[in-house]
């Protein structure tokens, strides 16, 4: 059942999401100081308006002369009565302004029209004179209507009149001096005394003759409407959408729905209007409407008589109980039609073959963390990482890649032989991390996830049919639900309609069938930010209409940004974006320094988004794109539309919280997001306000959720940052198990797990995973089990630095499994493997709990790795026909790749591992070094048949190809020579030749230009 939060008439949790709607607010009762005030104020004025132009008449007369001057006036000497006079005639010109500014305030405080006119140029002199009026007139009861121009005290007409969500914005008190604030607090009673006339006047109804419709429109050739756009065209200023907002709150809409929040309108909603509304959109009352189709006529007709309900204090209340009525409803299973909520989307019943906790993408837990017990995540591995399966995967995915990175970087900087590199061995916080990482991830959810999104983009496309704009995903029972921003028609096959219009649902079964498709990634913003029920709520920050602020405390708020960011940067939805983090997560640059740009404070952020803002404007009217949506569909360039999430952990103050708001007020349709973070939770321009509590929850009362917060805690933040620092080649190699730099030498670090290669070193049992997958001096299993056994042995053999059970457990079982199965086969396992003499167990568990085996039980891979250190680092090292020994010995152990005949749909988990990258690169050191042997004697011969034996596993190492080049080159046959440098240019293709094997091959064969172009 969806939970919604509703509204009450009880005192609001000063720590929770404020809502934005105005309140009535109680009025101010006036004091002596007030009466003192407008006492100096009307001296002030008529010193002003009075006595100014009084004292020029007296003391220096009329400076303009009495006729038209002649020519010769221009020759006359320049005296001090003629600076006077033009100084004069300067003092007269601004008397005048500012008294026309008074008049325009006195005239808009009594005619009760809102928001002044402006005075051309008289910014500072507009607003002296407002505060002088304002102090004058806010004693008596015309106050109320003069509100709308105090609402802007100390601020600029001339430079804060964008049309911005920003302008609606409270000033802080602290921006100002204690008079000023003082002000302030004037013009917010003022305000409540113009919130009390609107009430007033949505109870009573207007004049037949005055009342006017606004009938809200499709976003067609512009962005989606709204209540500011509305009032900007109608009213003449944005500001004055409360007024819009007050008419129409909580009345029922044609399709059923209401404004409960003056954010997001639907078109084909009726909006009634002010008195004073003008704009040919406009209509009069129905009967009063000739133009207006019947249809219509008779909808605004119905909706005017709707308008009697609406009311202050207990008819208040009653508004808050038909909403909380609404969200009972809504919990009942039927739609809720307001698009200003993220709405759970209904829920379908599981299918009967999955499991109870389904792999995703749509599990709001990952399985394998379903299946922790009741008391709690045993060995210390982290919740956090546990229970955010996205975030995992995409962490997951970019540390394989970071190490793979590593371990090419060292391959191709080394000179000589290497020792095949090992990334170093997580220990401590590092270990679990990683662990939890491997557990929690669900990257088969993320594939999904990508293949359903630009499939849906691409069919779209096909249909010449733009992306519409999606404000949040949810994963829910093996579906996808995307919620529109508002109706787009059906979706294209295999997509259907979810609950209402506004839902676009695709099953799981159907996304299976999804094939890569060449198209950009339709919405790279969406980031995971928790769950409700089994429901996971992915919320596409660039969509959002302005700012979406956090509040909450700052370790709780720093958490939530940092898995944000970090889901960010590496997600696997995505394909290119830009991550500007501020007040936070400098040390979270690691995970993507592509991605991930840290500045030091607001201003910086500032600066460089009014000029991001100006550049994607410019681009987007440029490609005649409405927004940035329009154009990732089509032949655009997909980089060109990259996202810019900008995640502010700090508490901007009010001044730069007003600039952000003006720039976010754009934003959505550039591509641009923004998550501000704030102590309060009132920040000016927030379309959508969130809290996270300390116990975890995240709540948006405005939107309808109470969600499980997904979070990154610091010391989580420190192990994910561990884990790709020392996977980076610059700090790589600092430990005994450590990964060997680019300026190590030939021989290279020792392998974590060395075997006995003697004779008397014969294991008990060894397992060839080099090729086929054998295993000696083991029965073969039962033979429904055996599949399940030798894929626990051998994920067992690749780490002997031990095994997670849990890890084990989401490796074979990657939707899930319950402990008691998981323990059974543990326990199978420990029976197949037997024991050793002793009558020790070969399957064992270390002191963290990691299941480890014995050291009688051995694979190819260990004896491989064995064979190449002790060959150039042990007793080969000084001893030649050892060395050379050893070596054919490891390269006739190479059969093939890794595990060749492994079944398909099994061994997922070496999507994780980097050792399909190792083992090749292993495979080559092994067959330079015995190419180097054989050439120390000049056997030529031989050292082309190790390098053939070594290309065989590495065929793409550029090493092996320059090695055999040279090797070639050394038999003294130029025709063999110009053949091996045939095959060589036909296996590069398009990409060519490498520029230092172009080099190598102008030196042993300076013809090989010509001779391929008289073969081609």
């Amino acid at each position: 059942m969806a939970r919604t939060t509703s509204r009450s008439t009880s005192p609001p949790n000063p720590q929770s999401p404020r809502n934005r709607t105005p309140q009535p607010l109680p009025r101010r009762r006036r004091t002596v100081g007030d009466f003192v005030k407008a006492f100096f104020a009307f001296v002030a004025l008529a010193v002003l308006l009075v006595g100014v132009p009084g004292a020029l008449v007296v003391f220096v007369g009329w400076p303009l002369p009495g006729g038209a001057p002649s020519l010769d006036w221009l020759q006359q000497e320049i005296t001090v009565s003629t600076f006077i006079n033009v100084l004069t005639v300067v003092v007269w010109f601004a008397w005048a302004q500012f008294t026309a500014c008074v008049l325009v305030e006195i005239r808009a405080a009594l005619s009760g029209v809102g928001i002044p006119g402006r005075v051309p140029g008289a910014g500072g002199s507009q607003m002296l004179a407002r505060q002088l009026v304002a102090a004058v007139l806010l004693v008596g009861a015309t106050a109320a209507s003069f509100a709308p121009g105090l609402s802007q005290f100390g601020q600029s007409l001339e430079g804060n009149q964008k049309p911005a969500s920003a302008a609606s914005a409270q000033q802080t008190p602290g921006l100002f001096g204690q008079e000023q604030q003082q002000q302030a607090a004037l013009a917010a009673d003022a305000l409540a005394a113009q919130a009390d006339l609107a009430a007033a006047h949505a109870d009573g109804g207007a004049k037949a003759g005055d009342t006017k419709f606004y009938r809200i429109q499709p976003p067609e050739g512009r962005h989606h409407d709204s209540l500011w756009e509305v009032a900007e065209r109608h009213l003449g200023d944005g500001r004055r959408y409360k007024e819009i907002y007050q008419l129409n709150k909580d009345r029922e809409q044609p399709d059923g729905s209401r404004l409960s929040e003056a954010s997001l309108i639907r078109p084909g909603w009726i909006m009634e209007m002010p008195a004073d509304a003008h704009g040919g959109e406009l209509v009069e009352m129905p009967d009063e409407a000739p133009e207006v189709s019947k249809d219509v006529q008779e909808q605004i007709s119905d909706y005017s008589r709707t308008g009697d309900h609406q009311g202050s204090g207990g008819q208040e209340q009653g508004g808050g109980q038909q909403e909380q009525g609404g969200g009972q409803e809504r919990g009942g299973g039927s739609v809720d039609r307001d698009t200003a909520h993220i709405v759970l989307p209904e829920q379908r019943p599981a299918t009967p073959e999955k499991p109870a906790a389904p792999h995703a993408p749509d599990a709001a837990e990952t399985p394998a963390a379903q299946a922790a017990d009741a008391a709690g995540f045993d060995f210390g591995l982290p919740e956090a990482l546990l229970g955010a399966p996205l975030l995992a995967a995409g962490l997951l995915g970019a540390l394989g890649r970071r190490r793979r990175h590593a371990l090419w970087q060292s391959a191709m900087g080394a000179v000589g032989g290497r020792g095949g590199m090992q990334p170093p061995t997580p220990t401590g916080a590092a270990a679990a991390a990683q662990d939890a990482l491997l557990v929690g991830a669900d990257p088969e959810g993320v594939r999904l996830l990508d293949l359903s999104l630009r499939g849906l983009a691409a069919a779209l496309a096909q249909e010449n049919r733009a992306l519409p704009t999606v404000y949040a995903a949810w994963l829910s029972n093996g579906d996808l639900h995307l919620q529109l921003a508002q109706p787009a028609g059906r979706p294209p096959a295999p997509w259907q309609l979810g609950q209402d219009q506004t839902f676009w649902v695709l099953a799981r079964t159907d996304a299976e069938r999804y094939e890569d498709v060449d198209t950009a990634a339709p919405y790279p913003g969406l980031v995971c930010l928790g769950t409700l029920d089994d429901s996971r709520l992915l919320l596409n920050l660039e969509s959002v209409p302005g700012i979406v602020s956090l509040s909450g405390s700052a370790a709780d708020r720093a958490a939530v940004f940092a898995s944000v960011a970090a889901e960010l940067a590496t997600n696997g939805w995505s394909d290119r974006m830009t991550i500007t983090v501020v007040g936070f997560g400098q040390d979270l640059t690691p995970l993507a320094p592509n991605r991930l740009r840290h500045l030091e404070d607001v201003d910086a952020l500032i600066e460089t988004m009014e000029a991001e803002t100006r550049q994607r404007r410019g681009a987007l009217g440029a490609a005649g794109h409405d927004s940035v949506l329009t154009g990732r569909t089509g032949p655009a360039q997909h980089t060109r539309w990259a996202p810019h999430l900008v995640l502010l952990a700090a508490e901007p103050s009010a001044e730069e919280a007003v600039q952000l708001a003006e720039l976010a007020a754009d934003a959505s349709r550039l591509g641009i997001g923004y998550l501000v973070g704030t102590e309060s939770g009132d920040l000016p321009g927030a379309a959508w306000e969130m809290e996270i509590t300390r116990e975890g929850k995240l709540l948006a009362p405005l939107l309808g959720l109470e969600l499980a917060a997904q979070s990154l805690p610091e010391a989580q933040q420190r192990a994910v940052v561990r884990l790709f620092t020392e996977a980076d080649p610059a700090t790589a190699g600092t430990g005994p198990t450590g990964p060997t730099g680019p300026g190590d030498g030939p021989a290279g670090a020792a392998p974590p797990f060395l075997v006995d290669v003697t004779e008397q070193g014969r294991p008990a049992v060894y397992a060839r995973l080099v090729g086929t997958y054998e295993i000696i001096g083991l029965d073969t299993p039962d033979g429904e089990r055996s599949p399940l056994l030798h894929e626990a042995l051998a994920l067992l053999l690749l780490h002997r630095e031990g095994v997670h059970p849990r890890v084990l457990a989401s490796a074979l079982w990657p939707r899930g499994v319950t402990d008691d199965v998981r323990d059974a086969l543990v326990e199978r396992l420990r029976e197949w493997l037997g024991t050793e003499p002793d009558g020790s167990p070969r399957l064992r568990a270390d002191r963290t709990g990691r299941l480890t085996l014995a050291q009688s039980v051995v694979s190819d891979l260990d004896v491989l790795r064995s064979l190449y250190h002790e060959a150039t680092q042990g007793r080969g090292a000084g001893n030649r026909a050892v060395r050379g020994r050893m070596l054919t010995d490891a390269l006739v152990l190479v059969r093939g790749p890794l595990l060749a005949d492994r079944p398909q749909g099994r061994y997922g988990w070496l999507t994780h591992e980097i050792i399909d990258a190792q083992l090749p690169l292993l495979v080559a050191d092994i067959g330079l070094a015995l190419s180097e042997f054989h050439l120390e004697k000049g056997r030529a011969e031989k050292a082309i048949e190790a390098l053939d034996a070594a290309l065989g596993s590495a065929p793409g190492d550029e090493r092996l190809w320059n090695e055999l080049l040279r090797a070639t080159h050394a038999t003294e046959d130029p025709a063999r020579l110009r053949q091996v440098a045939a095959d060589l240019v036909a296996r590069s293709g398009a990409r060519g030749l490498p520029p230092r094997t172009e080099a190598l091959l102008d030196e042993l064969l300076p013809t090989w230009r010509s001779g391929l172009t008289a073969a081609g």
